[in-house]
């Protein structure tokens, strides 16, 4: 679930697409919606001319017989780096190597950055980029509206292959600035997740220390270094 959960949180630099690693057959053979790609494409664009993207987000979590939960978050991103702080914990990536700090037992892990995850992986915010353009999913404009004095369209993604635990993943943006508004996933199991941006701040001066953990962060913490080199 936690995996699940900061993905969708890197998702708020992206088209806001996700896939599992298993690929499993599809079952149908839909194509997407040559308008929503367009929109989509506009977009990826928009978001890749930032040199540095800082957001405040909040993600409301709806799970079948238990209450409803809201968290927030920050993402601070510079092309392929990033820092994101969600609920209790830290992930921080250089582009080479990923940080995850876990307050709660006092650890922090490295890993490298995953460069052979293929089609559908996600490493970092800037891999959701291209999302769109993966096979897994299709997708079309379903709805346009005016909400909060703004002009809303939203994008649906429908997975190919039914083992897919997502029945569909709902976008929400700013038609006129294609800024995202909002991400919802619908689980098969009745779950909801809803991912809101709530302030955007692109091209602000980032120190180059925000993008590693340093051990001055938390020097009783232990330092588990899983990398390879």
């Amino acid at each position: 679930m936690y995996k699940f959960l900061m993905i969708l949180a890197l998702a708020l630099a992206s088209t806001a697409v996700f896939a599992q690693k298993a690929k499993p057959a599809p079952v149908k053979t839909e194509t997407s919606d040559p308008a929503a790609k367009a929109v989509l494409e506009k977009m990826r664009k928009k978001y890749e001319a930032y040199k540095t993207l800082e957001a405040e987000f909040s993600l409301e979590i709806e799970v079948p017989q238990q209450a409803k939960q809201v968290q927030k978050g920050t993402l601070t991103q510079q092309a392929e780096k990033y820092r994101l702080k969600f609920n209790d914990r830290t992930m921080v990536s250089d582009g080479k190597s990923v940080w995850l700090y876990i307050p709660k037992n006092k650890e922090v892990q490295i890993n490298d950055v995953d460069e052979d995850e293929g089609e559908g992986g996600i490493s970092s915010p800037q891999d959701l980029l291209k999302a769109y353009a993966w096979k897994d999913y299709v997708y079309a404009i379903t709805n346009e509206f005016t909400e909060n004095g703004k002009l809303v369209q939203q994008i649906e993604f429908k997975p190919t292959s039914k083992a897919n635990d997502y029945s569909k993943v709902r976008l929400t943006l700013d038609k006129k600035t294609l800024e995202i508004i909002s991400i919802k996933s619908f689980g098969k199991d009745g779950s909801r997740y809803t991912l809101t941006i709530n302030k955007l701040t692109p091209n602000k001066t980032v120190a180059a220390s925000a993008f590693t953990f340093e051990k001055s962060e938390c020097p009783s913490c232990k330092f588990e270094d899983l990398r390879v080199d």
